[in-house]
């Protein structure tokens, strides 16, 4: 087959946007030219690797098989690309963040400045929960991730950067939010909204219930931070999320962190990489001034907050 990479590319983009029309926003090309780039994949192949009804793309049986390689090609390719960056010691290319929900409240000011020191290093952020990072990890489709528990499943290096304070949040009103602090036997008899299994944040509401012996009613199931706050805000339930993530409502009086026996309950924001892949020069800069700096930066982003704790 005479596939080239630049195809091997379109075709990754579109079966992970789904669509012909996102995947040509995200490589700024034009629709009739990503068609025409899967037409071509297609013919190499010999067969359809996708099954068409309408707009709407799914992947056949041959083009799922096809894209495990082919994400495994790109996945070398990227190797080749960072070895040889590494021997030339250019700050410079492509850098693929993963980070978990929580994240994004913090790590795009992080980015801001990283990019501010070093500009020839363009950045790409992928969102996803633990368990999606630790697949794009593997697959090489992802060079650092930003998240809360350490993966012990692969092969991994993780380095703890900052400190990862978890909270029970309510609506203003609850009654919770009035009293002086909340014994953890009281929460039995609470609704709570939670994330979906993989996500960190429900491991940490899993391990706090099973601490404290409760088995409270989940009442809803979200995928998202924001969409379980805004839930919390109108009185559907209670929550335990990252502190990371409630500042605004917090100190808008949108939402409430009352005092609960066992909380804070405090973990660790982990930069965590394939403990077998070598960094390129790019990826070591970012890692080195998380290391060094995300601590303080955190402190000074949430400084306001540390009154929970």
């Amino acid at each position: 087959m005479n596939v080239t990479f630049r195809q091997l590319r379109v075709f990754v983009e579109v079966v992970r946007r789904g669509s012909v029309l996102r995947a040509a926003e995200a490589l700024h090309l034009t629709p009739p030219a990503v068609s025409m780039q899967i037409k071509e994949v297609e013919s190499q192949v010999g067969m359809p690797l996708f099954d068409r009804a309408g707009r709407r793309l799914s992947l056949s049986t041959a083009g799922e098989y096809f894209v495990v390689y082919a994400r495994r090609l790109l996945g070398t390719l990227k190797e080749a690309e960072d070895a040889m960056a590494r021997f030339k010691g250019v700050e410079s290319g492509m850098l693929t963040i993963g980070m978990v929900s929580p994240a994004k409240y913090f790590l795009p000011r992080l980015l801001a400045q990283f990019h501010a020191e070093h500009p020839a290093v363009a950045v790409r952020l992928r969102l996803g929960n633990r368990e999606q990072l630790v697949a794009l990890m593997q697959a090489n489709e992802v060079d650092l991730s930003v998240m809360g528990r350490a993966p012990k499943e692969w092969p991994n290096r993780a380095e703890p950067f900052a400190m990862h304070p978890h909270v029970l949040v309510t609506a203003p009103n609850h009654p919770f939010a009035r009293a002086e602090s909340v014994p953890a036997a009281a929460l039995a008899r609470e609704g709570f909204i939670v994330r979906e299994p993989g996500s960190g944040t429900r491991a940490a509401l899993e391990e706090y219930l099973s601490a404290h012996r409760l088995q409270p009613m989940f009442i809803m199931e979200l995928p998202s931070d924001e969409a379980i706050k805004q839930a919390v805000m109108a009185g559907l339930g209670v929550s335990l999320v990252s502190l990371h993530t409630i500042a605004l409502e917090w100190r808008s009086g949108l939402i409430a962190a009352p005092h609960v026996e066992g909380l804070p309950l405090m973990r660790r924001w982990h930069l965590v990489n394939a403990a077998a892949k070598m960094l390129s020069p790019a990826a070591e800069a970012f890692r080195y001034f998380m290391l060094e700096r995300g601590e303080t930066q955190l402190a000074t982003m949430f400084g306001g907050e540390t009154a929970l704790e």
